[in-house]
């Protein structure tokens, strides 16, 4: 019986250590500032959303600052009511033409977002959104957009390892180039922009959901596993015992059937 114990407590922890193993993916996506784009097709205008979901060892968020790479000239970020935006412009080394075919001699260089009020309590998630045209390159090509989170106490840096990012696609055949977000009016697209925002927070939150399912259905999986070893090691307890029971009985039944047939002899 210990063994059969030792047993089961094996299976049990290598199941809990399995489903430990095949969370880590789904849980370490979801701790860190991170970007994700409508469009990842190089050269084609995106929404590109980042989400804080988390403050600094429990401080609550109080600014956002999402550098802008130098290969993307414009941007326009999405009105959010818990914050105040600004947009830093950084001079340009030479004149370039923007989707209007205008000389421009500078770009924004960082999107900062502060907080209203107190800010964004740790274990709140909101989320930015950068309305932008992603440069040219090939499918796979990397582009970063280090962010800076302040806290009522302390600072994260989201560089490096961690930084968020948006990896590139195939440009489209026939892409639409200065016919998207930048190259319209507010007035001219403002409905289209709405809905496109809209869409992306609804991809947002579906990707918050996917996880949160993916954790359920795998600790039910986990739970479920636990329950089959369970169930399969008490009926071999029973099968061993009842096994052993009924032996007993037919020894006893022979050695009670020759002392019998000694005493007739």
């Amino acid at each position: 019986m210990k063994k059969s114990t030792r047993t089961t407590a094996s299976l049990v922890a290598a199941l809990g250590a399995g489903a430990v193993l095949a969370l880590a993916p789904a849980l370490a996506a979801s701790a860190h500032v991170s970007a994700s784009a409508s469009s990842t097709a190089a050269g084609s205008y995106s929404i590109v959303t980042f989400s804080v979901p988390h403050g600094c060892d429990g401080s609550p968020t109080t600014a956002i600052e999402i550098e802008i790479p130098e290969t993307i000239l414009s941007v326009t970020p999405t009105v959010n009511p818990n914050w105040t935006i600004t947009k830093n412009m950084v001079p340009l080394d030479t004149a370039q033409q923007d989707a209007h075919g205008d000389n421009i001699t500078e770009r924004v260089g960082s999107v900062t977002y502060t907080a209203v009020g107190d800010g964004l309590p740790d274990g709140y998630r909101d989320t930015m959104a950068l309305s932008l045209q992603l440069p040219d390159g090939s499918a796979g090509d990397i582009v970063e957009f280090p962010t800076h989170q302040l806290c009522a106490e302390g600072s994260t840096e989201w560089v490096g390892d961690e930084v968020p990012t948006v990896v590139l696609t195939a440009a489209e055949a026939g892409g639409e180039h200065g016919h998207g977000d930048e190259g319209h009016s507010d007035e001219d697209h403002g409905d289209e922009a709405t809905a496109d925002d809209a869409d992306d927070a609804d991809a947002a939150g579906g990707s918050d959901a996917d996880v949160l399912a993916r954790v359920l259905g795998i600790g039910g999986l986990a739970v479920g596993a636990v329950g089959v070893v369970l169930a399969l090691v008490t009926r071999r307890d029973r099968l061993v015992a009842d096994t052993a029971s009924g032996t007993g009985t037919a020894r006893s039944t022979g050695t009670g059937t020759d002392d019998s047939t000694g005493t007739e002899s």
